[in-house]
């Protein structure tokens, strides 16, 4: 908890610079947010295997795990880390757009379809499992 004496009377950080996420395969990742999303590659460092890719706003830095056969899969309920990357979409009618293109897309797994973001409210959200097993959300800014 912070004192009056060491609180900071503004934030010191200025939001995400990027995310880094590692992947079982870094090309079929990469290939998801282009193509499933049309981010596009603004990187890539085959020395330590990785992509980065972008929307313009955001980065994502995609890393091959060393061992995709041994990886462990990460359990939302037992594991400390990422329990979802929550990816901004402009409206409702986009939102849905989004769902139904990526629901398409191979190896992505649908949790559940756009539907109230908790019980009672008009915002929407859906959730899904990318190639490889990462959990995004998707959600109108506002």
């Amino acid at each position: 908890m912070a004192t009056k004496e060491s609180a900071v009377p503004h934030p010191m950080t200025l939001g995400v610079h990027h995310v880094g996420l590692a992947v079982p395969d870094v090309d079929a990742a990469s290939k998801f947010f282009t193509e499933a999303l049309g981010w596009t590659v603004v990187g890539r460092n085959d020395a330590y295997p990785s992509v980065f890719v972008s929307d313009g706003i955001t980065t994502l830095t995609l890393w091959q795990v060393a061992n995709p056969a041994s990886a462990v899969t990460f359990d939302r309920r037992r594991n400390i880390g990422l329990h979802h990357l929550a990816l901004a979409i402009a409206d409702e009618a986009a939102l849905q757009a989004v769902f139904e293109r990526v629901s398409r897309y191979p190896g992505v797994v649908i949790e559940f379809a756009p539907g109230p973001i908790r019980p009672g409210s008009d915002r929407k959200h859906f959730l899904c499992a990318m190639p490889g097993g990462l959990r995004l959300e998707f959600t109108p800014r506002s």
